[in-house]
C-alpha cells in the first residue's frame, strides 16, 4: 500500500521529491530503453556489433523514448514524464530532453525542465562538449550553459548561483565527467568487457555546479516484465557520492533526501552489447514508491540528409 502523510503541504514536499527522483532516475532510464524494442520483437541468435561501434563506423542512429514515473497521493495517481530524442552520428551526437511533472502533480508543483546536450561520438563512449538546461519552475527559472573542453570548462548561469558549493568542483574533476544526460546514456551504451560487472560505474556527472558520482552494486538477477522487455534482468542498487558543488557538510549524505535506501535499477542485457535500464524504482518517505518504466520506445536509422543537417558537438 502506498504511504502518504497529510494533504496539501506534505504532498507539495512529496512532489518536490518526486521531481528530484525523476531527474536522477529518468536519466538512468535513458533513451537506450528504445533499444529494447528490437529485442522484444524477436531474438537473433547472431550477436551484432556494439551500437556505438556501428555509429562510429558510419551508421547514424536515433533513439526516441519516453519514461513515465508514477506515484500516489491519497490513492490518486500522479505522474512525471521524461522524453528524449537522441541523434548519434559518427563524429558527434545531439540529445534533446524534457522532464515534466504532470497530472495531479500540477496542483502542487509547477515543474518543467528542458535539456540539451551535444558532444563527441567515440567507438566505446560519448563525451560532452555542450550542455544547456532551462528550468521552468515558476521561481528562479534558471538557465545553465556548460561547455567542457580538453583542458578547461566554462559555465554560465542566469540567474547566477549564490555559490558553487563547498568545496566547489575543480577543473580536473570536471574534465573526468559528462553532463547528466550524456553520462547516463553512455553508461548504458558502453560495451562491458567480458567478465566485467554489468552494473558498471561509477557514473560521473557534472551539471554546471554539482559534481556527483553514482555507484552501482550488483544485487543479482530478477525476472522483470515491462512493455519494452521481459526476462532475467540484472538488479543494481544505486547510491550517490556528492563530490563537490554541494552545501558544506552535505557530501556525507549518500542518497537523495527522502529516499529510503538505494535507488533500484534493473538492466536488460541485449545481444547488441547494450545494457538497458528497463525499470527504476525508489521508496520515499513522503509519497511511497516511485516507479519508472519506458512508455515510448523507438530505435531507427537517421537518413543521410537529416544527419548532415543535425548540429553536433564541434
Amino acid at each position: 500500500m502506498p504511504r502518504y502523510k497529510g494533504v496539501m503541504g506534505t504532498s507539495s514536499e512529496g512532489f518536490y521529491l518526486m521531481k528530484r527522483a525523476i531527474l536522477l532516475a529518468s536519466g538512468l532510464g535513458l533513451a537506450v530503453a528504445g533499444l529494447a524494442v528490437a529485442d522484444t520483437a524477436s531474438r537473433n541468435s547472431t550477436a551484432t556489433p556494439a551500437l556505438l561501434a556501428n555509429v562510429k563506423a558510419g551508421t547514424p542512429t536515433r533513439m526516441i523514448y519516453e519514461l513515465e514515473a508514477k506515484a500516489y497521493v491519497l490513492f490518486i495517481p500522479a505522474t512525471g514524464r521524461a522524453s528524449f530524442d537522441v541523434a548519434m552520428q559518427p563524429d558527434n551526437y545531439l540529445i534533446n530532453s524534457r522532464v515534466k511533472v504532470t497530472g495531479i502533480a500540477d496542483w502542487f508543483v509547477n515543474y518543467d525542465m528542458v535539456l540539451q546536450a551535444s558532444g563527441y561520438t567515440r567507438g566505446d563512449a560519448l563525451k560532452t562538449y555542450s550542455y544547456v538546461s532551462q528550468n521552468r519552475d515558476g521561481k528562479k527559472n534558471r538557465k545553465v550553459n556548460l561547455t567542457i573542453g580538453p583542458d578547461s570548462f566554462k559555465m554560465k548561469a542566469l540567474p547566477q548561483f549564490g555559490n558553487l558549493g563547498d568545496p566547489a568542483a575543480t577543473t580536473q574533476q570536471v574534465l573526468n565527467t559528462n553532463d547528466p544526460i550524456t553520462a547516463l546514456i553512455t553508461f548504458a551504451l558502453e560495451p562491458r568487457a567480458p567478465g566485467a560487472d554489468p552494473c558498471g560505474g561509477p557514473i560521473r556527472i557534472f551539471d554546471g555546479r554539482q559534481l556527483t558520482y553514482l555507484h552501482l552494486k550488483n544485487a543479482g538477477k530478477k525476472h522483470v516484465k515491462t512493455d519494452a522487455w521481459s526476462g532475467d534482468a540484472i538488479e543494481c542498487h544505486v547510491t550517490m557520492e556528492k563530490v563537490a558543488g554541494y552545501k558544506k557538510g552535505e557530501s556525507n549524505k549518500d542518497n537523495l533526501s527522502g529516499i529510503d535506501g538505494p535507488l533500484r535499477m534493473w538492466l536488460a542485457p541485449l545481444e547488441n552489447g547494450v545494457t538497458v535500464p528497463v525499470k527504476i524504482q525508489a521508496d520515499t518517505d513522503k509519497i511511497g514508491k516511485i516507479t519508472l518504466q519506458a512508455s515510448k520506445l523507438r530505435f531507427e536509422p537517421i537518413v543521410m540528409e537529416e544527419a548532415a543537417a543535425t548540429p553536433g558537438g564541434g
